[in-house]
């Protein structure tokens, strides 16, 4: 069980694909958000997706509903494990609880909570500050399975979308907190594409149309629009096969470093960057130091003063980290 966005599922790849290095013949059933269960499409160990919206996880949108609940009970009756992957501010307890009333008899998750029955296999929970990937590995390291890799890793599709050299930029997210001014994003691109000659793949999904014309029009003949215009898998191609990315905290970030793709991110201060940043493609995080971080708001009171950045320091961070992945790359 993973509950969360893309991005969160994303970075149980190295799980999941040690679950199944060890255990080869099990069946892997993903049970996912309706958001996160997309990303099981960039998962090949998975076998099967399980979508469901949790009132666990509910933020007001679900109905007061018994039978609902009991449905996802009869849905789980089948299963003979569940591991339960949680954030440092998530309670394993809810998902165990459902899970023992399916009679599922063996359930591993990670608790703060001390006295907890109903997980069978409990580990206590690791420092806050313990990075996502290493937050999951330990999890079934616990019991037994052996982890050989430690990285991202997804599969997306090997043709390039774009026959010509490329920056993606992925300028929003869907919490108000995370987002860097739009239009200074595309200041920074199109200044990037005038120095490298390289066109701006411009994503998003279709509701980011509504906020793009600013950001279209400051790149004009430079931008090639593909809001709204990709699939999952097609956006982690494009991605993989960019020279550059430029993007929030977001579920492309988690991408960028499965495909190894360099990438400068507009890193608000939302979270404790060591909980989620990249460890495996070239990356510069960019934030102001503020007295509220992390915050972890989905609203900002105080103005995004952690993301006042200048578009100039995007187009130095981004050209500086083409020259060093130029030289890491010549080097090999």
């Amino acid at each position: 069980m993973r509950l969360d966005n893309i991005g969160d599922v994303i970075m149980t790849s190295p799980a999941l694909r040690s679950i199944k290095a060890n255990l080869p013949n099990v069946k892997l059933t993903l049970m996912a958000s309706p958001g996160g269960s997309i990303a099981a499409s960039l998962l090949p160990w998975v076998d099967e997706v399980l979508t469901w919206r949790v009132l666990w996880q509910d933020l007001g949108r679900l109905a007061f509903d018994p039978a609902r609940e009991w449905e996802l009970v009869e849905k789980l009756r089948s299963f003979d494990a569940v591991i339960i992957f949680t954030s440092f501010s998530q309670s394993p307890h809810p998902a165990a609880f459902i899970s023992c009333l399916a009679g599922i008899p063996l359930r591993l998750g990670e608790s703060k909570e001390k006295g907890g029955m109903m997980l069978t296999h409990e580990i206590p929970s690791a420092p806050d500050e313990l990075h996502q990937v290493e937050r999951n590995l330990r999890l079934i390291e616990s019991v037994g399975f052996e982890v050989r890799d430690r990285s991202l890793s997804i599969q997306y599709l090997k043709t390039d979308l774009i026959h010509q050299p490329y920056i993606v930029l992925n300028p929003w997210t869907s919490c108000q907190s995370r987002n860097y001014d739009a239009k200074r994003f595309a200041i920074a691109a199109q200044q990037l594409a005038k120095i490298t000659g390289w066109k701006v793949a411009v994503t998003g999904v279709e509701k980011d149309r509504d906020r793009a014309g600013i950001v279209l029009e400051i790149l004009g003949n430079d931008a090639i629009d593909l809001i709204g215009k990709t699939s999952l898998p097609e956006l982690a191609s494009l991605i993989a096969h960019a020279k550059l990315m430029l993007s929030n905290n977001t579920s492309t970030m988690h991408i960028a470093d499965a495909t190894r793709t360099p990438s400068v991110i507009m890193f608000a201060g939302t979270e404790l960057e060591c909980q989620w940043q990249p460890r495996n493609c070239p990356v510069r995080l960019l934030r102001r130091p503020t007295p509220c971080h992390p915050c972890y708001a989905f609203q900002c009171p105080y103005d995004l003063e952690c993301l006042d950045i200048e578009p100039e320091e995007i187009v130095r961070s981004s050209l500086e980290l083409l020259e060093q992945s130029q030289l890491c790359l010549k080097s090999r």
